[in-house]
């Protein structure tokens, strides 16, 4: 959990706990569950940037990158994690909200996203910084 128990944290994840809370209160997914699954699939795609970076605009805010990807690569990117429907549907909400959030506040407001268009939001490993 996170500071109190009216936001749910998210641990290691960059993703805030207020739009963590949004989605547990808009999905059938536990608050714990969702935390996890943000750990894990930000430990597992923190390595991935540089594939990503070839095929997706992304910005970089406070070390945390935020790519708009097409929602086919999307489920490529969850194909190995074994989430059930509920928490896999409530892992894609949390990343695309969290990403327009910050291209919003990187690119002048621009948080629009085509209908085809999820975010992707991952950590950003110093070792991988420029």
């Amino acid at each position: 959990m996170g500071d109190d128990d009216s936001t749910p944290g998210t641990g290691e994840a960059p993703i805030d706990g207020a739009v963590a809370a949004r989605v547990v209160e808009e999905r059938p997914v536990d608050a714990d569950a969702l935390a996890n699954a943000l750990v894990e699939t930000n430990a597992e795609l923190v390595g991935r940037h540089a594939e990503l970076e070839r095929s997706a605009e992304y910005v970089t805010v406070d070390g945390v990158r935020a790519y708009r990807v097409d929602e086919g690569t999307w489920g490529e990117l969850l194909d190995g994690f074994g989430f059930d429907e509920d928490v896999a549907a409530a892992v894609g909400q949390a990343h695309t909200e969290q990403a327009r959030l910050m291209f919003a506040d990187a690119v002048d407001g621009d948080d629009r996203f085509a209908a085809d268009e999820v975010g992707v939001v991952i950590g950003v490993d110093t070792a991988e910084q420029f």
